[in-house]
């Protein structure tokens, strides 16, 4: 086959590239870079303030600030009712009516919110969050209106102000944590505080600068679309949940079992793989983009299935490279009294490229608007999370939760990879697949039982890897010079 560098790079630099196909990698690439730039220097902030974090907080404090923070987004969809996800996907059909969605699902957003301040006297009864409620309240409110004016504009294919706008929100975040930890001592309430209020700063400044309040005022209250909005978004609550149970249920098993200091070596160890997270996510805002707008069944085959090839090989790299690298990262970031949580980094990281893979193959039934299989699979992954959980924590303590993890997303990923080939049949190459994970899972198991001469070990197979994704890696990087070219002309041009 023609390499991805010669069809992309190349030609989407100014050859002469028949047909739409090469618009929709031009596009993806062009999208990735531009949300990747500024995730990636948002979230690169956030790591190098660990040292603050972990210097102001003991284990057990931002264990606490965690645990609120989870709690936080777990109530997120429940009072939003998944409707930020569906302007989202409404608002990027191309005929579709923007200012009526944005309408629509600010109303629908509104009467939620509404319930959900209703309701929230009952986080009372939980004694472990007493005098933390209205926190997780604020959270909640400030969150969802942020995401929602965030997703619509991300609809509106506007994709550097989007990445704009999460490094604001991110330096906001970061300003009120040095205000509210250094300079007031605020400890837990200053750590979740500052996010609250950086999420309702940015979303005030996307409603006026980015002019959704126009939209708003242009577009009308449409019943019909409400019912379709609320048909789409429902499902996403549960699926939500469920993932949620997946992420996060396993730090509330530890803190049970195991006890706030553990737990709290084990919510700082989740910090690590957040960098796999991270290349994950950028290249998901980016692709949702893309998949749904390419509408051709022969094409959207072809591109699924060369896009899943790439997009696998890269993240397994990370993921390897993230694994062996665990300890110089622990010592480098975090505080001294945080030291032994390297040993849970290699297998959280495993476990993060299992839901990365699995997160493209449920982007197959948010193309189809299939939320109710993206439901019932997110279900089976959090009933084994669980089941696993109670199995080998008490055996093993906090790396049993890690293991459970990797093996409730492994589990959703083959179900997803079965299932979408009814929607869209594109290629998996199921052997580069497994070799890829055992190459990863060999140097896991090499790094977190510290064998004699393990950096060595890993080294070689990280080689083995590098060698067996020569072409993934080769190509992607090339196909990102040559867009970054192609975007610098264009802003010469303009």
């Amino acid at each position: 086959k023609e390499p991805f560098s010669k069809k992309f790079l190349w030609r989407g630099s100014g050859g002469n590239a028949p047909g739409s196909c090469m618009n929709q990698y031009r596009k993806l690439m062009s999208d990735t870079i531009i949300l990747g730039i500024g995730t990636f220097a948002s979230k690169a902030l956030v790591l190098l303030l660990m040292p603050l974090y972990t210097a102001c907080l003991l284990p057990e404090q931002y264990n606490t600030a965690e645990l609120i923070s989870q709690t936080a987004n777990l109530l997120i969809p429940l009072a939003c009712l998944g409707v930020t996800d569906g302007v989202f996907r409404f608002a990027l059909d191309s005929r579709a009516d923007k200012p009526t969605v944005l309408r629509t699902g600010a109303g629908a957003l509104a009467a939620a919110s509404a319930g959900f301040l209703i309701l929230s006297p009952l986080l009372f009864l939980v004694d472990y969050f007493t005098g933390y409620v209205w926190l997780i309240i604020l959270y909640v409110l400030a969150s969802n209106f942020h995401s929602v004016c965030a997703q619509y504009v991300r609809a509106n294919d506007r994709p550097k102000l989007f990445a704009a706008q999460g490094i604001i929100n991110t330096a906001l975040v970061i300003c009120f944590n040095l205000l509210f930890l250094l300079l007031f001592d605020m400890g837990v309430v200053g750590f979740v505080l500052s996010v609250v209020v950086a999420d309702f700063m940015v979303g005030v400044m996307l409603l006026i600068y980015a002019g959704l309040y126009r939209d708003l005022a242009r577009g009308r209250l449409d019943r019909g679309l409400m019912r379709e909005l609320l048909r789409y978004s429902l499902p996403l609550i549960p699926t939500t949940i469920f993932w949620w149970i997946t992420n996060v249920s396993d730090r509330y098993f530890v803190t049970w079992l195991c006890g706030d200091s553990i737990s709290g070596l084990y919510a700082a160890a989740y910090k690590i793989p957040t960098l796999l997270t991270l290349v994950c996510m950028v290249f998901y805002e980016a692709w949702q983009f893309s998949a749904v707008r390419d509408a051709e069944e022969k094409a959207q085959s072809e591109f699924f299935g060369r896009v899943f090839g790439y997009y696998s090989g890269l993240m397994f790299l990370v993921g390897a490279g993230v694994a062996l690298l665990c300890r110089v990262f622990v010592r480098l970031l975090f505080a001294s009294s945080y030291a032994g949580s390297w040993v849970y980094i290699p297998v959280l990281t495993a476990a993060a490229v299992a839901s990365a893979l699995t997160m493209f193959m449920g982007s197959v039934y948010m193309v189809k608007k299939k939320t109710r299989l993206s439901f019932l699979t997110s279900m089976f992954g959090a009933l084994a999370n669980l089941a696993l959980n109670f199995s080998l924590i008490p055996p093993l303590g906090a790396q049993g939760a890690a293991i459970a993890t990797l093996l409730s997303y492994l589990l959703v990923f083959v179900i997803r990879t079965v299932t979408v080939q009814k929607y869209i049949r594109f290629k998996v190459d199921y052997l580069k697949l497994s070799a890829n994970a055992l190459l990863l899972a060999g140097i896991c198991a090499v790094t977190v039982a510290a064998v004699p001469f393990w950096w060595a070990f890993g080294a070689g197979l990280m080689l083995l890897m590098l060698l067996a994704n020569r072409r993934e890696l080769y190509d992607c990087l090339v196909g990102a010079l040559g867009q970054l070219g192609v975007l610098k002309t264009r802003q010469n041009r303009n």
